[in-house]
């Protein structure tokens, strides 16, 4: 993997420390929701004491579900053993400053246990685990993620108090690429553009979608531990602007019964001289013969590995025909219907997985694209004819529709075990099976409208 530049160096830090600039650091990691865990430290003594040495956190943060409750089933985290300690190491190369919070600065972290061994659960490592196996064959992996919320003129407070019904939306009809539409929520997504771009981040564009208030800010790709990086910190820092303000947003997969959150992911390799290695002008559609095995290799393991791409029940509420969201194990040339368009020209051929919503851990998802890639690679796998046509009415195989379907796949397949080893299918099946549970056991509002009079 490349030397990647910080967006803050650690003598910048010192210095604005000393300024008095800066007093509080960050320190935190991606948990297996996708969501930043970690401390806050006074910044003289994250200097002095935790920047060469880390610090400790409870090693039940990769082993609980969204509420953090503790629960059963995991092997590196349990009652039975204590509910110890894992080391927060934090990587250098994340440094940066986070606007929203003032006199603040982040470093993202790496997981480790006591002797020094990696949490090989932790999604950062296993993206890192992937990522090595590319750089094996002299590749890296370029990312780009789009990551779409809805915004609500409502406080996250207030939003609670009310269980998340009659919520106002930001627009209250359908802005997609609308300039006006936009304009009514500038002042929010402006805030987000720039205090990101502060952050260190290349902010791209901002656009209107087509649910009520839904969004999209776009950043520009990056290397793949980089852009998976970024995606958590912005994810955390958009939901912190729209509380500061006394809006709301949400990344969830499908909040109503309009078009999804989706979080389409792009994917692109380069060869050690820095040289686009999926282009081919010569051949079909661009695609040279490794991009095709490549490819080959995405479909070949989507079924197996949507547990990555679609973590949570409502995960699978988004895969709807004519929903823009996928539903057909297909590819197509700049085919939107297709779990995988093909799009670029030139250095710019890449791919882009439509399969992703916005609640999807960025690391668990590009780590299972890599690994599929590869998988196509050392298989030689062919790629079959493109979809041109509408792939929602196709006879190709389905998307599995359901967390259930989605888990008993990861937990069967071959190719996961291969890829990411016999922990971390375990690790990842158990977070589907205590959702399930949960899920199991809830009543929902659903229920009691069909049912409280006239059942």
């Amino acid at each position: 993997m490349a030397d990647r530049t910080p967006p803050l160096a650690v003598d910048e830090l010192t210095d604005l420390v000393e300024a008095g600039e800066i007093d509080t650091v960050v320190l935190a990691f991606t948990d297996m929701q996708g969501r930043l865990q970690g401390k806050r430290f006074a910044a003289r003594f994250f200097l002095d004491e935790v920047l060469d040495h880390g610090t400790e956190g409870c090693n039940y943060l990769l082993a609980v579900d969204v509420d953090l409750n503790t629960v059963d089933g995991y092997r590196m985290s349990s009652w039975e053993r204590g509910y110890g300690d894992f080391a927060m190491h934090g990587d250098a190369a994340t440094l940066r400053r986070t606007p929203w919070e003032p006199g603040t600065a982040l470093l993202v972290a790496d997981l480790a246990w006591h002797d020094g061994s990696p949490v090989v659960a932790s999604p950062r490592q296993i993206l890192r685990g992937q990522l090595d196996r590319l750089a094996e064959h002299g590749w890296t992996a370029y990312v780009g993620t789009e990551l779409e919320f809805m915004v609500f003129k409502d406080t996250y407070e207030d939003a609670w108090a009310r269980g998340y019904r009659e919520l106002n939306p930001a627009n209250q009809y359908n802005v997609d690429y609308s300039v006006l539409g936009t304009g009514r929520v500038e002042p929010l997504l402006r805030r987000i553009r720039n205090e990101m771009a502060a952050a260190g981040m290349t902010v791209e564009s901002a656009k209107g979608e087509c649910n009520l208030g839904q969004h999209e800010i776009a950043f520009r790709y990056d290397e793949a531990l980089t852009t998976c990086d970024q995606h958590s910190v912005y994810k955390t820092g958009a939901k912190a602007i729209a509380a500061q303000e006394g809006m709301a947003l949400t990344f969830m997969a499908k909040f109503d019964e309009r078009e999804g959150n989706s979080c389409h992911i792009h994917l692109s390799l380069r060869d050690e001289a820095g040289h686009p290695v999926l282009a081919d002008d010569k051949n079909d559609l661009g695609m040279s013969a490794l991009m095709r095995h490549f490819l080959a290799g995405q479909l070949a393991a989507l079924r197996d590995f949507t547990l990555l791409y679609a973590p949570n029940i409502n995960s699978y509420k988004r895969f709807r025909p004519g929903s823009f969201a996928p539903t057909a194990v297909a590819w197509g040339p700049d085919n939107r219907t297709c779990a995988l368009r093909v799009i670029g020209h030139g250095p710019s051929h890449r791919f882009e997985n439509r399969l992703p919503g916005g609640d999807v851990n960025p690391y668990l998802a590009v780590a299972a694209m890599v690994a599929a890639g590869l998988y196509g690679v050392e298989h030689k796998l062919e790629l079959p004819e493109a979809c041109t046509g509408n792939a929602y009415t196709g006879d190709a195989q389905h998307v599995p529709t359901t967390l259930r379907e989605a888990a008993d796949l990861w937990a069967a397949s071959p190719i996961a075990r291969a890829a990411f080893g016999e922990e971390v299918v375990e690790h990842y099946l158990n977070m589907a099976r205590v959702e399930l549970d949960a899920y199991d056991s809830a009543v929902t509002d659903w229920e009691r409208y069909r049912s409280f009079e006239r059942m």
